[in-house]
């Protein structure tokens, strides 16, 4: 008995002990806490941390059914970017564009049938002069149309007439009355684009979702894109495009490509869609368009050169018929033969003739008949000179040739 005792007395005064411990600690860990409260809260409110402004007139609500109050707050979000900006400067230039043809002789009541929307695309208006606002598109939007209408951003409805559309460069001009039109796009330059500048595309797509917009960014510069112009299987022309990630969408055709300060620097124009390819969309570069818009404009047509010539490309040529026909050395397999040539054309007047192998026109080699045009359209104007070296009878020779403005 008295063995327990002791040791139960033993125990009591550990655990007296242990309280006065306990106590102590507590003390220490209440007044460090207190000190880290006072040093902490002045550092955060150095921070922001509310990236949204609370309106003045917040309130407190009763939930249906419960006694709480529960406290709610009517938050905006500053939401504006140089993206928004870039929208809001161009947005309202670019318009809906309804391509109307006839749909047959006899509607279905059995009367003479009138005009039915045949395709939709868009357009940016560019211009504003006098009582006239001009839209560029693509020539394929426009194509076969024997009415067009506009619509603007706000909805309003517009007829619009043709002044003039070019089959080799996709672009078309339309005009409309200035009377409705507030916004004109501003040209941006094109050559000073750089891969992975942002970039942002409006249009129509699908015809329904007028002034949509989408962002992306420059895949590419100056990629050729070859071109079947009359649909029988043979590329006519390298297209000359801007390549985007921004989704582009049939509708979108003839809208606008701007950059980020909100300038016009590309025309919509097609995408790549394929089952396999995702995100390659085309524009026109606003530079190499412009000249083509104000020819269109002035003209109703784009003044190119004439050479008076039919031609075939030596690749498209059976080697025998390079050999016994054309004469050429056995290392040429490249260029461009005169099948024929138009009396008192450019051409003529040179000195061409039927047989001679174009294979270099300024300097830059020409191997095929796609590069020949390029070169004519795209580098050349009306009444300059083009110095021409070409094979006959299997000899180099070389002359220049004044260009005249007549239709290739």
């Amino acid at each position: 008995m008295g063995y327990y005792d002791q040791d139960h007395q033993n125990r009591y005064k550990g655990q007296k002990g242990n309280k006065g411990g306990y106590f102590l600690a507590s003390l220490v860990g209440i007044i460090l806490g207190a000190i880290l409260v006072v040093v902490a809260v002045p550092k955060l409110a150095d921070y922001d941390v509310l990236p949204y402004t609370v309106e003045p007139d917040e309130k407190l609500q009763d939930e249906a059914g419960d006694n709480n109050n529960v406290r709610t707050q009517n938050v905006s979000v500053d939401v504006t970017t140089d993206v928004t900006k870039a929208v809001d400067k161009a947005g309202d230039a670019v318009v809906s564009i309804t391509n109307i043809q006839t749909a047959g002789f006899w509607s279905n009541e059995g009367n003479n049938g009138g005009g039915q929307p045949a395709g939709t695309g868009s357009g940016v208006i560019y211009k504003k002069e006098g009582n006239t606002a001009f839209i560029v598109t693509n020539h394929h939007v426009v194509e076969g149309a024997q009415e067009l209408e506009v619509s603007l951003e706000d909805g309003t409805k517009l007829p619009a007439r043709l002044v003039g559309s070019d089959i080799w460069t996709d672009l078309a001009v339309i005009e409309v009355e200035a009377k409705e039109i507030k916004t004109v796009a501003e040209f941006g330059d094109s050559d000073k684009l750089k891969p992975g500048e942002p970039v942002i595309a409006i249009g129509n797509p699908l015809g329904q979702f007028s002034g949509s917009v989408t962002q992306g960014i420059i895949s590419g510069l100056e990629r050729a894109i070859p071109v079947d112009i009359d649909q029988n299987g043979t590329v006519d022309w390298q297209a000359e495009v801007l390549q985007t990630d921004a989704a582009i969408n049939p509708g979108n055709s003839g809208g606008a490509l701007v950059n980020i300060s909100g300038q016009l620097i590309g025309i919509n124009s097609m995408k790549i869609a394929e089952s396999a390819v995702e995100g390659i969309g085309l524009a026109i570069p606003i530079n190499y368009a412009r000249p083509v818009i104000d020819d269109l404009e002035k003209f109703g047509e784009v003044k190119r050169p004439y050479m008076g010539v039919q031609l075939a490309s030596v690749n498209e040529i059976p080697g025998y018929y390079q050999q016994e026909a054309l004469k050429l050395p056995k290392d040429v397999k490249s260029g461009v033969a005169i099948t024929s040539v138009e009396p008192n054309s450019p051409a003529a007047q040179a000195g061409l003739k039927e047989m001679d192998v174009i294979v270099e026109m300024d300097g830059q080699e020409i191997r095929d008949i796609i590069e020949l045009r390029q070169h004519l359209y795209t580098k050349k104007a009306v009444g300059e000179q083009m110095k021409i070296k070409f094979y006959r009878d299997g000899k180099i020779k070389e002359v220049t040739m004044k260009l005249s403005g007549e239709t290739l």
